[in-house]
């Protein structure tokens, strides 16, 4: 044996509190690893997408802006509604269990179908949901129509069924439909129906059509004007820059929604719905280009004398392919937020003159259309069904509120 081990193990018998002390501490010791365990694996993680905080020094300004946007909950939320929304409106035909233009002649206001599982007569439950037949009845006092189920008769619900023929964005013939009752004249209406007997919910869908490419229309053209003058005035200055600002400041004092009525009023009623469709979407985004243009321009006051302009300036690169190819880019983050901001009040423009006649008119569908049978109060008070429209209103207009903050905030990865 190693006399030094010899003299060790000596010291440890004749000083116990050595040992204890020296027990003690390999416990602290391995204590603080334990503790320590769960950091190392965050870190670990980390690392997996970029050696820890090292991630930020690497990270595209694209990147840093998805970082930021996926820690706004409702931002995250809206993204996909608003995706929903738009793939089932440029997809009615179907989703929709029905034609928006057919009516149900014996069943004018009918209320919304109750969907069931289980048979009033017998309690039986059944997996495939079911409606009842309904019968009208009118009260000999009031005079007022009302429905009531028939329970003897039922109709069950299929996923894929063969509905009337449709013809997809106007070409494309089909008859399949991704759920309805078998029977065609039956009466399945998910929202009721309106006055003439057509089911709500394939209008409210047929409606979300127009409703939302509008809104994507309307800020198109609203984005080329925008940054068309809003970078001549920033980047030109001047006596073109006074001129642009002055024309804004015109179009801001003017009320919105007066300014709207009388455009679209001067619209000639011998227009067809497409003619007055575009010729609503010009007159929006002559209005409504304004804040996007006051946007670009303060970004081109900024970057106009940054260094890498004033190389492109001096390297021969006309003015045209500065503004395109360096200043645009430099802050497309913000132009993004602008417009998804303003998406709203397109949607909100085209419903309110619909809603008033101005805008719109049937044979066209849309959720400003539908509105127009719902500005009745006495209807309304035996219909409610009527108002569904501006629910699918408030829900696009508040998804793209929601987007456009998570976007805002993520324009600014660094506060």
């Amino acid at each position: 044996m190693n006399p030094d081990d010899t003299m060790q193990n000596t010291d440890d018998i004749q000083n116990p509190e050595n040992t204890v002390e020296q027990t003690a501490t390999e416990k602290q010791l391995t204590a603080t690893d334990e503790s320590a365990k769960p950091h190392a694996r965050k870190r670990a993680r980390q690392g997996r997408r970029g050696e820890g905080g090292a991630e930020y020094e690497v990270a595209s300004q694209w990147q840093l802006m998805w970082w930021k946007f996926k820690k706004h909950r409702m931002a995250t939320i809206a993204g996909p509604v608003l995706i929903i929304l738009y793939v089932v409106a440029f997809t009615c035909e179907f989703f929709g269990p029905g034609l928006p233009t057919y009516r149900y002649s014996d069943y004018t206001f009918a209320p919304p179908s109750r969907i069931r599982f289980v048979d009033v007569e017998t309690g039986e439950f059944s997996l495939r949901p079911f409606v009842y037949d309904i019968e009208r009845s009118t009260d000999p006092e009031t005079f007022r129509r009302t429905y009531s189920e028939v329970p003897g008769e039922k109709y069950h619900i299929h996923l894929f069924v063969r509905g009337r023929p449709y013809k997809f964005w106007g070409f494309i013939p089909g008859t399949i439909r991704l759920f309805g009752v078998r029977d065609l004249d039956a009466p399945f209406f998910l929202l009721g129906t309106d006055h003439l007997g057509r089911d709500m919910f394939t209008r409210i869908l047929y409606g979300a059509r127009i409703s939302l490419s509008f809104g994507i229309m309307g800020i198109f053209f609203t984005l080329i004007i925008g940054l068309i003058l809003g970078g001549l005035s920033g980047y030109l200055g001047g006596i073109v820059d006074t001129l642009i600002q002055r024309l804004i400041d015109l179009l801001l004092c003017i009320p919105t929604i007066p300014l709207w009525m009388a455009l679209a009023a001067a619209l000639p009623r011998t227009w067809g719905p497409i003619q007055i469709y575009f010729g609503m979407i010009l007159i929006f985004s002559i209005i409504g280009w304004t804040s996007l243009g006051r946007v670009v321009r303060g970004k081109m006051l900024s970057l106009r004398e940054e260094d890498f302009t004033l190389a492109a300036r001096m390297a021969g690169a006309k003015d045209g392919r500065i503004i395109r190819k360096h200043l645009l880019p430099s802050f497309m983050s913000y132009i993004i937020v602008s417009i998804t901001l303003s998406i709203p009040q397109q949607i909100i423009g085209e419903t309110s003159l619909s809603f008033l006649g101005l805008g719109l008119q049937p044979p066209v569908v849309s959720w400003g259309v539908l509105l127009q049978n719902a500005q009745n109060i006495q209807t309304l008070a035996h219909h409610p069904w009527l108002l569904w429209p501006a629910a699918f209103v408030i829900l696009a207009v508040l998804m793209f509120n929601f987007l456009g903050d998570g976007l805002r905030d993520a324009a600014d990865p660094y506060k």
